[in-house]
């Protein structure tokens, strides 16, 4: 396994270090707190939640004109109320950046800010240093389900076959598509064959996989590492790009990186969520198809062929298999429906059974009276 997703910490980290600059002081207790229960891309994006709302606190509140987020108080932050918060959620949906850029904000994303501003209370207020914890009386946003928009086994198949002959791209595309089809294959196949996530294919390097157990190392959310095996077709993709990437060279420090860019270093998350996009939008143009959709499609497959959901969620690295079981409770439907029809109690109460008489004898037009039925009193 090499240093990639050590690197990756490490970046993140500093990052992180540099937003605790822009945040009030004290805030540094409450990300020291946290950190041995999450990830450092956890607490990096709550700190950019946090300094959103910071910003918003010293630009909107009266009672914090003139003031920076990093010259907020315990003080101050303690006179801030519920009302602040939901104003604060409203303005989110829309607004103009620091880099004057129009944003928005769905209502999942401000139930993440809203979680963030949470936490950050909770700590302060357990720890007694403030009096009110106003973000605990804030409504979390009413979140509407999505549909779960997968590809059907006849779009995966297009998918693929537009991925190797470059049919419906435009001309210059098509340029490109000679030179990047191999390697535009095998992530298609890797995200179709194995469920992994856009973060663990790009932090793959070559001697990650192993052809002798046609299995491959990741670096899961948390860093946790495990060994996912794949099938024929993921292993004729991988060998069929190897060739050529073989012959490929590289930028320093990117030698063992599997996929690569056009410019000659490891592939970026950007980039492989637009090569998906690119041959989704010529396969299913009434899909927006994503790296995520292609692991939605891999895990309907999976339980659909197996229809063991905790099977599922061990090989997509679900925590949780409340988590798996939200995103194919469609397909658990459908099944109990079928489950429906396959217990009959009564075989002459079924109509239309094939091993009936299609044309049942017509009712007597004189039928006798029912039995009269002699109720209680």
């Amino acid at each position: 396994m090499s240093d990639y997703p050590l690197q990756k910490k490490k970046d993140y980290t500093q990052k992180l270090r540099t937003m605790l600059q822009e945040l009030p002081k004290f805030a540094g207790s409450y990300f020291r707190a946290m950190e041995p229960q999450t990830s450092v891309l956890t607490r990096y994006g709550y700190a950019v939640d946090l300094r959103n709302f910071f910003r918003f606190c010293v630009e909107e509140l009266p009672n914090f004109q003139g003031k920076s987020p990093a010259d907020l108080t315990l003080a101050d932050f303690g006179s801030i109320t519920a009302m602040d918060i939901e104003v604060f959620l409203e303005h989110v949906s829309l607004y103009t950046g620091s880099d004057q850029r129009e944003r928005e904000n769905n209502e999942r994303a401000k139930a993440r800010k809203l979680s963030a501003i949470r936490s950050f209370f909770k700590y302060y207020h357990k720890q007694q240093l403030i009096e009110n914890n106003p973000a605990a009386l804030v409504d979390t946003p009413k979140l509407h389900e999505k549909a779960i928009i997968r590809l059907e086994a006849n779009e995966v198949a297009d998918l693929l076959d537009i991925a190797e002959g470059g049919k419906g791209l435009s001309e210059r595309e098509k340029l490109y598509h000679q030179a990047t089809k191999l390697r535009d294959v095998a992530i298609l196949t890797l995200f179709l064959g194995t469920g992994i996530r856009i973060s663990e294919l790009v932090g793959i390097d070559i001697d990650d996989v192993d052809f002798a157990s046609d299995a491959f190392l990741v670096t899961r959310k948390g860093g946790n590492q495990e060994v996912l095996s794949f099938g024929p077709e993921v292993r004729q993709a991988l060998i069929a790009y190897l060739e050529k990437r073989e012959t490929m060279e590289t930028l320093p420090g990117h030698e063992q990186a599997l996929f690569l860019s056009m410019q000659r270093k490891r592939i970026g998350v950007r980039a492989v969520e637009n090569l998906v996009k690119k041959y989704a939008q010529v396969a299913t143009p009434l899909k927006k198809i994503t790296p995520h959709k292609l692991r939605s499609t891999y895990g309907t497959m999976l339980y659909q062929e197996s229809g063991d959901i905790y099977l599922v969620a061990d090989v997509l690295g679900h925590k949780d298999v409340n988590t798996t079981r939200k995103h194919y409770a469609a397909i658990e439907t459908e099944r109990r429906r079928q489950a429906a029809k396959y217990i009959t109690l009564r075989e002459d109460t079924i109509p239309n059974r094939p091993d009936l008489p299609s044309n049942p004898p017509a009712p007597d037009s004189n039928p006798s009276p029912a039995p009269e039925v002699h109720r209680p009193e």
